[in-house]
C-alpha cells in the first residue's frame, strides 16, 4: 500500500477548506463560538474538530476515511487488524484483556505492569497470577519476565488462558519476547503485550525486536508516546486467529467515547506516514545524534548515563542518567526544571529522558540541554541512600491475590495507619505517577517492604494515583479477609 497517504487528514482538511456552517455538535461550531482567552491558542485546532457527518466516517463503523487509514496502519505494521484509539494505551489494553479472558480464567501477568491491565483483570474477573520481573541493580528498576519463569508457571498452572506482558519497561529495556510467545503458543495461549512505549520499534535495529515481528497476538502502542502524535493518540493491533476480533472490536466501542476527537485520530493517520517515511538514512542521522548526547552527557562529571544491562535491549530515545554526586532522580529532576528543562519521569535513583524521533535534517537542543543540566548540577550535592527496588514485590516468583475480586466488590474497608497495616489486604492500588506501576496492588496482603518503600517514596515527594488516605499516613484496608 501507499504509506504516503493520509486519507482521514486528508478528508479533514477537505472538510476544513468548505469553511462549512455547522449546525451540528460540537458546540464550538468550527470555532464561531469560544472564550476569547483561548482563541488565539485553539482557533486553528477548533476548525477540525469535528463529528462523524458526511466525508469524515465513523471510527466505531468505518467505511470511508477512518477504514483506509487503519488499513494503511495495519500494512505498516503487517497484522490483520489495526484500530485507532483515542483513549489512550489504557482502552486499548482493557480491550484487549476483555476479549480474551472469560471470568474466572487464570492470566499470567507480569507484576510492573501498568495500573490499566489491573483494571482490565478486574473487570474481566479473572485470577492473576503475578510473575516477578527481573532486577536492574545498576538502574534499581524492574525488567521484563524471563521465559523461564514462564514455563515455570506454565508447570504449576497449567490451565492458564492468557499471558500479559510489558515491554519494553518504562526505560526502555525489554528482552526478546519470541521464545516466551512460542512456548506460549505451544500450549494455545495467546500472548497480549502492552507495548506502550515501542511504536517506533518497527524501524528495527539498533531499536528493539518489536512484539508484533516476535510473534505478539495483540499489541498496544502509545503513539503519542514517541511518534509525532497527539496525547491520548493510540493503535491495537491484533495479528492472532487465537483472538476473536469482533470482540475486540465490540469492546472497543463499548469502552471508547461515540464522539472520538478528529484532531487525535488525523495525528494518528500523521504519525503513520511519518513513521512509514523514515528512512535508512534517517535513522542514521538520528542515531549520530543521539550517540552524540549521550557522549557529551557522560563528560560531565556530576552524572552518569546508563547503559544496556546485560541480556537487555535498550531503546535509543530513552535517556536515563543517575547523579554522580548524591542527587535523587527526584532532586535532579527539581533541578532540571528550574531551568526550563522537563524530563520525563524521576525515580529515587533515575532521572529519565524521552528523545524526539528526528529525521535527517530536523535539529533539536541537544547542545543546551547539556550545558544546561551541566550548570544546574555543578556545585549541588545529596545524600540519596542506596538503591531502593521499590518496585519489586516481596522476592517470591509468582504470587497471587489475598482476596478474589468478585469478594473485594462485597468487602467494606478502613482506614488504617501505615504502621498497622502489615499483614492487612489492601483495599485500593497504590501507584507512584509516573509510571503508573502500582506499588501495592488492591487484594494483595501488605508486607513490611510495601510500608518501607512507601515510606521512603513520600519522604522523596514522589505523586501517587490512589492511595486516598496517604496524607494522613494512612492506607485503606478491607475490614475482614474471608474470601467465603
Amino acid at each position: 500500500m501507499n504509506q504516503s497517504q493520509t486519507p482521514l487528514f486528508d478528508a479533514m482538511s477537505a472538510f476544513h477548506k468548505k469553511r462549512p456552517i455547522s449546525l451540528h455538535v460540537p458546540g464550538h461550531k468550527n470555532g464561531w463560538v469560544f472564550n476569547k482567552r483561548g482563541q488565539a491558542l485553539y482557533i486553528p485546532l477548533l476548525g477540525i474538530d469535528a463529528t462523524e457527518i458526511s466525508g469524515l466516517d465513523d471510527l466505531h463503523a468505518p467505511e470511508g476515511a477512518i477504514l483506509k487509514s487503519e488499513q494503511l496502519l495495519a500494512d505498516l505494521y503487517g497484522v490483520k487488524r489495526s484500530y485507532f484509539l483515542v483513549n489512550g494505551s489504557t482502552v486499548g489494553n482493557i480491550a484487549m484483556i476483555l476479549a480474551t479472558c472469560r471470568e474466572g480464567d487464570k492470566v499470567l501477568v507480569q507484576r510492573n505492569c501498568h495500573k490499566s491491565i489491573l483494571h482490565g483483570l478486574m473487570l474481566a474477573n479473572v485470577q492473576p497470577i503475578f510473575l516477578q520481573p527481573d532486577y536492574y541493580e545498576k538502574w534499581g528498576i524492574a525488567g521484563g519476565v524471563g521465559t523461564k519463569l514462564i514455563e515455570e508457571a506454565l508447570n504449576v498452572h497449567p490451565d492458564v488462558k492468557a499471558i500479559v506482558v510489558t515491554y519494553p519497561n518504562y526505560y526502555g529495556l525489554g528482552e526478546d519476547l519470541t521464545e516466551m510467545v512460542k512456548l506460549a503458543h505451544q500450549k494455545g495461549i495467546p500472548v497480549l503485550v502492552d507495548e506502550a512505549h515501542g511504536a517506533h520499534f518497527q524501524l528495527g535495529n539498533p531499536f528493539p525486536k518489536p512484539a508484533i515481528l516476535a510473534g505478539a497476538d495483540a499489541v498496544v502502542h502509545s503513539a503519542h508516546k514517541t511518534l509525532p502524535a497527539m496525547t491520548m493518540g493510540s493503535f491495537l493491533h491484533v495479528n492472532s486467529s487465537l483472538l476473536d476480533v469482533d470482540q475486540v472490536s465490540f469492546y472497543l466501542q463499548m469502552l471508547q467515547s461515540s464522539s472520538p476527537s478528529y484532531p487525535i485520530m488525523g495525528s494518528l493517520d500523521l504519525a503513520r506516514a511519518y513513521l512509514a517515511a523514515f528512512t535508512s538514512e534517517d535513522k542514521r542521522s538520528l542515531i549520530e545524534k543521539i550517540s552524540d548526547f549521550r557522549e557529551a552527557l557522560g563528560a560531565l562529571q556530576t552524572i552518569r548515563v546508563l547503559e544496556a544491562p546485560i541480556g537487555s535491549s535498550a531503546d535509543p530515545l530513552k535517556v536515563v542518567i543517575q547523579s554522580t554526586n548524591g542527587l535523587s532522580g527526584f532532586e535532579l529532576q527539581q533541578l532540571c526544571e528550574a531551568e526550563g528543562i522537563f524530563a520525563e519521569m524521576a525515580d529515587p535513583d533515575n532521572l529519565l529522558m524521552i528523545l524526539p524521533l528526528l529525521k535527517m535534517g530536523n535539529e533539536f537542543p541537544f547542545h543546551e540541554i547539556v550545558q544546561t543540566i551541566k550548570s544546574a548540577t555543578e556545585d549541588r550535592t545529596g545524600n540519596k541512600e542506596a538503591d531502593l527496588g521499590v518496585l519489586l514485590s516481596n522476592g517470591r516468583s509468582m504470587t497471587g491475590l489475598e482476596m478474589p475480586y468478585s469478594v473485594m466488590k462485597l468487602s467494606k474497608s478502613k482506614p488504617v495507619a501505615l504502621r498497622k497495616a502489615v499483614g492487612e489486604v489492601s483495599a485500593e492500588m497504590v501507584i507512584p505517577y509516573p509510571p503508573g506501576i502500582p506499588l501495592i496492588m488492591s487484594g494483595e496482603m501488605i508486607t513490611p517492604e510495601h510500608i518501607s518503600n512507601l515510606s521512603r517514596l513520600l519522604e522523596l515527594g514522589s505523586r501517587f494515583h490512589g492511595g486516598s488516605s496517604l496524607s494522613n499516613g494512612e492506607l485503606i484496608v478491607y475490614e475482614s479477609r474471608e474470601t467465603g
